[in-house]
């Protein structure tokens, strides 16, 4: 048995330390707010989407990103800083918006979607999660503006995969999309993508591991540095409540990560794409989505999860700031009323900012750092709730000395 410690409480962390106990490893999770979930996975969409993977970096998003930073209501924010790490990250992330490129990532991403989904499912059998986590599988409809858009993605459709539907159909599918002021060209829905909490399944995933007899959880405890033996090699963690020693060491602390490892020389290609969420109450009197919708154009998804609405949107390059803007919080407001005007109480609405610590190209980046004794499960962007299973199992697979289950092209540093 190894003993390993996990730097981070987020939903990436939890799973990996999960994984490794599942594997017979004792297991310490070091982080360093007083609660789990309190980062990324805090108010998040909430959509598992398996098989919606594409990344960020594709060959139309150059020109539509001049077209978004015009949009006081667009998607896209940009903030120039005199920071290397920024731009050196926004070159990277061009030469992925490549069309050859993108295709190569999309493959990589939807096999660690249907393998982040089956591992899922084991760790729900394992954990026998609760009701609290709001799970639904009411699969995925992405609705399109721009008709030549919606015809390019039609062309596509995978069969019984992915069905492209009418507006006629969309509504017919969906309802509330009746309520909406513009006139769809369209919709891709995927069935059986699913939603839950994110928030609430980390809380109970949490409860499982503290039951454990070999997990031990420190919270409110700041990594400072690495233990390191005079090969060089990573033994362990230093905190202020004292030092932990290990066999492995896992860097699962999304944006945090980046400082943590250049102490070691580990350079991290991560940079923070700051997104808004609102999560509104859902009353008697209201007519809420009960399909996982994501508007293509606004860059808006929608998922009902329990009694409230969570709306998740915007991609702002502004460094790491995770303060709530007002203008966006209000711009957010506008294009929900619009879309959805009935699906919830938007007066209500508990607003949120969140940092998704992303790679150029939207891969997440696992396994070895260079270091030895020290591991990687980074980089998730906004996907880390969906691939956390599979990230969290492949990475304890490596750290057991056992090979990826999925070929680890793509997804190394």
């Amino acid at each position: 048995m190894k003993h390993c410690v996990v730097i981070g409480g987020g939903v990436v962390g939890l799973t990996t330390a999960w994984a490794l106990l599942q594997r017979g490893h004792a297991v310490t999770l070091v982080e360093q707010a007083t609660d789990v979930a309190q980062g990324a996975s805090r108010a998040n969409g909430g959509q598992l989407s398996y098989r919606y993977v594409s990344p960020l970096a594709d060959a139309g998003v150059p020109l539509k990103a001049l077209r978004w930073l015009l949009d006081p209501d667009g998607p896209l924010r940009f903030k120039p800083e005199f920071d290397r790490a920024q731009w050196s990250w926004l070159a990277a992330f061009l030469r992925n918006c490549r069309g050859p490129v993108n295709r190569r990532a999309t493959e990589r991403l939807l096999a660690l979607g249907a393998y982040s989904q089956a591992a899922f499912a084991r760790l729900q059998q394992q954990a026998q999660l609760g009701e609290a986590v709001a799970l639904r599988a009411p699969g995925k409809l992405v609705v399109y503006r721009q008709p030549a858009e919606f015809a390019r993605v039609a062309a596509r459709a995978q069969g019984g995969a992915e069905q492209a539907l009418s507006h006629d159909d969309c509504v017919a599918l969906e309802p509330a999309l009746a309520d909406t002021e513009a006139t769809l060209a369209g919709g891709i829905f995927t069935p059986g993508e699913a939603v839950a909490d994110c928030h609430a399944f980390c809380r109970q995933l949490h409860e499982r591991l503290a039951a454990h007899e070999h997990f031990r959880g420190r919270l409110g405890a700041r990594v400072d540095s690495f233990l390191m033996d005079r090969a060089g090699a990573v033994f362990g963690v230093r905190t202020p409540a004292g030092d932990v020693t290990a066999d492995a060491v896992v860097l699962a602390a999304g944006l945090h990560s980046r400082a943590l490892a250049a102490t070691v020389g580990v350079r991290l290609p991560l940079y923070p794409l700051k997104g808004y969420s609102l999560t509104a109450p859902i009353g008697p009197g209201h007519r809420a989505p009960e399909v996982s919708v994501t508007d293509f154009e606004k860059k808006i998804l929608y998922a009902r999860i329990g009694s409230d609405l969570r709306v998740a949107a915007m991609v702002d390059l502004v460094g790491d700031d995770a303060s709530l803007d007002a203008g966006r919080l209000a711009s957010l407001q506008r294009s929900v009323r619009a879309t959805f005007p009935h699906a919830a109480d938007y007066d209500r609405a508990t607003p949120w900012a969140g940092l998704r610590p992303a790679t150029p190209s939207g891969a997440p980046i696992l396994g070895a750092s260079g270091v030895a004794g020290l591991w990687l499960n980074v980089g998730h962007g906004a996907l880390g709730f969906t691939f956390s299973f599979a990230t969290a199992d492949i990475v304890a697979a490596l750290v057991s000395g056992h090979a990826s289950p999925l070929p680890l092209d793509g997804l190394a540093l």
